[in-house]
């Protein structure tokens, strides 16, 4: 079962395969993005998706929880519960519940005591956020969101990086999430990284003064990071399709760029298509030789009709 050919750290080169490897998502570190897999013998394994790397897999009968992650450590779901091909999320109910009764993002964490960073998230013009991120993971979290530029605001305690996003949402006028088809879209054309800068310093020029601000929170001096070098997005020119997972189907092609939890593959037709790595959490992905074609469903178009916006 090989589904990224020719590295040396994938999991499906181990010699026990009677249980199944599973993709678990994609995660980002400072040194780039890596496709996750996990095993109920052999735990995690990562494979980095270099540009130019060679992505083929085939997807299995039926897509399943991948448990629950914390403190850098997966606990796998207990009853290996089925999850709709269509959702998001790789998580059953129980697991999702579990996952938000420890959780930052789910207001369930007041007593972590680690510095916070808030920060203003770019994705396109008039499309920037403001939110928060534990200050130990070095703006990780804002290439999981795929934020093409971003600045930092101020660090201090949990509370008063909640206390200073909500200010701050409302003084500038800025949400703390969109629809992720909405940053998806977004990204092409591809504006230069001064007009992004502009942007965001005016908005951090309004924030050092907004009325409200928690006296703990540190306030930082102004300085903008751009992700271009690490996405390669800004050489993508053509209209991308989205791949829909289903059991059966077949994916290939070359990475071309990575922007959260996108990957943009090139098919060898010129044509580019994107596999949210989310969708793929879950599978049971399989080997498919050199010469194969994609022949996953690719939508063109918006999301489908009833299908609810994914917040990311």
């Amino acid at each position: 079962m090989h589904s990224l050919e020719h590295a040396e750290d994938d999991p499906l080169t181990e010699e026990d395969e009677r249980v199944a490897w599973l993709c678990s998502g994609l995660r980002w570190s400072t040194e780039g993005p890596s496709v996750v897999w996990q095993h109920p013998l052999h735990g995690e394994r990562l494979s980095p998706l270099a540009p130019g790397r060679r992505l083929g897999f085939v997807l299995g009968d039926a897509r399943h929880c991948v448990g629950v992650r914390r403190g850098g450590r997966r606990t796998p779901c207990p009853t290996g519960a089925a999850v709709p091909s269509a959702a998001v999320s790789a998580q059953c109910a129980e697991c999702a519940r579990l996952d938000r009764s420890r959780s930052v993002a789910a207001d369930t964490m007041a007593d972590d005591p680690r510095p916070y960073d808030v920060y203003l998230a770019w994705f396109a013009p008039g499309l920037v956020k403001v939110g928060i991120t534990a200050a130990e993971r070095g703006g990780v979290r804002l290439l999981e969101q795929a934020a093409l530029s971003y600045a930092l605001l101020g660090r201090g305690p949990l509370m008063a990086a909640r206390r200073a996003e909500a200010v701050l949402g409302v003084a500038l006028g800025v949400p703390d999430r969109f629809p992720y088809a909405a940053k998806r879209a977004a990204r092409h054309p591809l504006p230069p990284p001064d007009v992004r800068t502009a942007e965001l310093a005016a908005l951090h020029a309004r924030a050092c003064t907004a009325p409200g601000l928690p006296e703990s929170l540190a306030v930082r001096a102004f300085a903008p990071v751009h992700h271009d070098e690490v996405f390669h997005v800004e050489g993508i020119r053509s209209r991308a399709g989205v791949a829909v997972p289903a059991a059966g189907r077949v994916v290939a092609g070359r990475v071309a760029a990575v922007a959260g939890p996108d990957v943009y593959l090139e098919m060898g037709d010129g044509r580019l298509v994107v596999v949210d790595v989310r969708r793929l959490a879950g599978w049971e992905l399989g080997a498919v030789g050199d010469g194969v074609v994609t022949t996953v469903e690719v939508e063109w178009g918006e999301a489908p009709v009833g299908e609810p916006p994914a917040l990311f």
